[in-house]
């Protein structure tokens, strides 16, 4: 354990990802049903509807590096964004109830699992396409050191982005104009329902930066601890104006792609392994080795829960959107009349 970290740092690196864990398990359980894909047909009792696309098995790196952000910092997401969202410091039961598709939803309802945002804690979207954050981040940064900010900004997207033009660009990007922006791959073995391996020439994420002048680390991302400690040293970095910097942090995505696949596709034996090195439960063992007592772990995880039941519980009863909400926040490149 690095000693820069305290007991009360440790200790709220293990709340982040409870947080999020619950949450994510209470998301799972109120969206079966929720939409018709992989030989499942859509349910009238289902709360969450749609795609949803959870981040399970990926809590230390949304925790761990999150933790060096300031409110002041922006921050971009996948379609996998809730984790990071929590710990950007949204509010949690705003976010089921975006979830739930009401009115008291960040979006108003109308955004949905795959396009939540807080503007008012730096978070500036997750994103439903592969890839399309990573622009927007470098578009933030270069907006920031235009302005002469202090702030950064963290970029969060997954090994199969690394395979789709954006990555390039935004990169290269970067790098050309030395723009205060942390690159974080969450590579988490899958892009979809496809092994990401096979289909990835070289080395992946960190590789690639290298090979466009980006200095890149390399951690366990399931290590919450090695994950805070790196990005505590590449967030630094970036603050000093040294330019940009890429995490790349290994992974694995515990749940299918969404909440109702039940990523047949994959070895059982692959994902058994995988479950061996849960983030939450090393942490915890971390955590216990190091003095902290089973009591105050467990009411930390008591916490979480009965936080996340509270915020099913206000989304369940928030009311929906009125109908003319539908015609709000609509761009119009016309003469502005409805027909």
């Amino acid at each position: 354990m690095n000693p820069q970290t305290s007991e009360a740092e440790r200790q709220a690196l293990y709340r982040t990802m409870q947080r999020i864990r619950a949450f994510e398990n209470a998301a799972e359980t109120a969206s079966q049903g929720g939409v018709s894909a992989y030989g499942q047909e859509a349910a009238g009792a289902a709360q969450v509807r749609g795609p949803l696309h959870l981040s399970t098995g990926q809590e230390a790196v949304a925790a761990g590096v999150c933790a060096h952000l300031h409110p002041a910092d922006y921050l971009t997401s996948t379609h996998r964004g809730h984790g990071h969202t929590l710990a950007k410091g949204a509010d949690l039961a705003r976010m089921m109830c975006e979830l739930f598709g009401k009115a008291t939803g960040f979006n108003g309802g109308k955004g949905g699992s795959m396009h939540i945002a807080d503007f008012s804690v730096g978070m500036l979207g997750a994103n439903g396409v592969v890839a399309a954050g990573l622009p927007i981040a470098v578009g933030a940064a270069h907006a920031q050191k235009l302005q002469k900010k202090e702030a950064i900004t963290v970029c969060f997207f997954g090994d199969g982005a690394i395979n789709r033009g954006p990555f390039l660009e935004s990169l290269n990007w970067a790098r050309v104009y030395g723009l205060p922006v942390l690159f974080v791959c969450e590579d988490n073995r899958w892009s979809a329902t496809t092994a990401s391996g096979p289909m990835t020439a070289g080395d992946g994420a960190s590789a690639r930066a290298l090979a466009l002048d980006i200095a890149a680390t390399q951690v366990d991302g399931n290590d919450v601890f090695a994950v805070h400690e790196a990005a505590r040293r590449l967030v630094a970095e970036v603050r000093a104006g040294q330019g940009p910097r890429l995490l790349h942090a290994l992974t694995y995505r515990v749940k299918g792609h969404v909440s109702v696949d039940a990523a047949a596709y994959r070895d059982p034996g692959e994902l058994a392994a995988a479950l061996e090195t849960d983030p939450l439960a090393r942490a915890r063992a971390r955590l216990l080795a190091e003095g902290v007592t089973a009591q105050a772990l467990d009411a930390i995880e008591h916490a979480a829960r009965v936080e996340v039941e509270a915020a099913v519980a206000a989304a369940d009863a928030a009311p929906w959107p009125e109908a003319s909400a539908a015609f709000t926040d609509v761009q119009t490149t016309g003469a502005g009349q409805w027909t």
